[in-house]
């Protein structure tokens, strides 16, 4: 006669305390304690100075006189005298002249030619052009904006003596088409290697289907290309304008002039902020500048959604 015998019982589940809240197993705890030194870098590099920046702006702070020793809140005169303000609306200009120029046309279009044309070749030849237009970006500012004065300078200059036209003066004649230049050349480095890493994820396949049925190059780029590295396309796009938008390095190269043809947002505000020394002015500037930014930064971010 056989025994009856009870089903084994299921193991009890384990203790929830037992199973950390996070994927890595830390614990809340211990996780805090790992991001505690970033969240403070985070804080005093950036927090901090951005709060700092919004009390100035409400302030009549300078760097001397009276107002230094103790400064009064003005509330939003200082956005309301920025805003009203020529010399601001021919810096916003410049600078949405400068970001499309040696942003959105120059580097985006070097960048991906440049990939393009190096994508299927090897050996020393693409070695040179990837090592010459990364050397130009690596390269400090100060090293690469004398390197351009040296280049286009009036008496003596590299590209005049080229040219066979002495005495030119580039910087004086053709200042804004200068630094979208310069810009371009300097910059042209990043858009390249995102292009060059997106071109490698197109099939092969694609690319050959399109040329089997006779679809010409500038058809292969529209209709197989484009559509797969479109996402980034808007990322390099977002980037590149951002970091054009706040660029500092034309300074170097013309100190905003000739009477101020050059003098882009992050230039008027250098000169408004420290030279200036209105630093509540200039803070109230660079408060509408963050703001840009957000506005710029949201719309890329919506078609980049809008692509998901």
């Amino acid at each position: 006669m056989a025994l009856a015998t009870s089903p084994p019982e299921a193991p009890a589940p384990p203790d929830r305390k037992t199973y950390s809240s996070d994927a890595a197993g830390l614990g809340r705890v211990r996780a805090s304690v790992f991001a505690a030194p970033a969240l403070l870098l985070i804080a005093v590099f950036l927090v901090f100075p951005a709060l700092w920046v919004l009390y100035l702006s409400i302030t009549n702070y300078r760097l001397s006189g009276v107002q230094a020793r103790d400064p009064q809140v003005v509330g939003l005169d200082n956005f309301f005298n920025a805003l009203v303000s020529g010399k601001f609306w021919n810096s916003t200009w410049l600078t949405v002249e400068f970001v499309l120029g040696s942003a959105v046309i120059g580097q985006v279009v070097l960048g991906f030619t440049i990939a393009w044309l190096m994508r299927d070749r090897t050996g020393p030849l693409k070695r040179l052009v990837e090592g010459l237009v990364i050397l130009a970006w690596i390269l400090p500012s100060a090293v690469v904006s004398f390197l351009w004065v040296a280049l286009l300078d009036r008496d003596g200059g590299t590209l005049n003596l080229l040219l066979g036209i002495p005495g030119f003066a580039w910087l004086l004649d053709y200042p804004m088409l200068s630094i979208i230049v310069f810009n371009t050349w300097r910059g042209t480095a990043f858009s390249m290697m995102l292009y060059g890493a997106a071109l490698g994820n197109v099939p092969p396949s694609h690319l050959e289907s399109a040329r089997l049925a006779g679809a010409s190059g500038w058809q292969q780029l529209r209709d197989v290309v484009f559509p797969h590295i479109r996402g980034h396309i808007l990322t390099n796009l977002l980037l590149i304008s951002l970091w054009t938008f706040n660029d500092f390095t034309p300074f170097m190269l013309t100190a905003g002039g000739p009477d101020g043809k050059t003098e882009i947002l992050a230039v008027y505000v250098y000169k408004e902020a420290l030279i200036g020394g209105n630093l509540g002015v200039g803070a109230a500037i660079s408060a509408i500048i963050l703001l840009i930014n957000l506005v710029v930064a949201v719309f890329y971010l919506r078609l980049l959604r809008r692509k998901s």
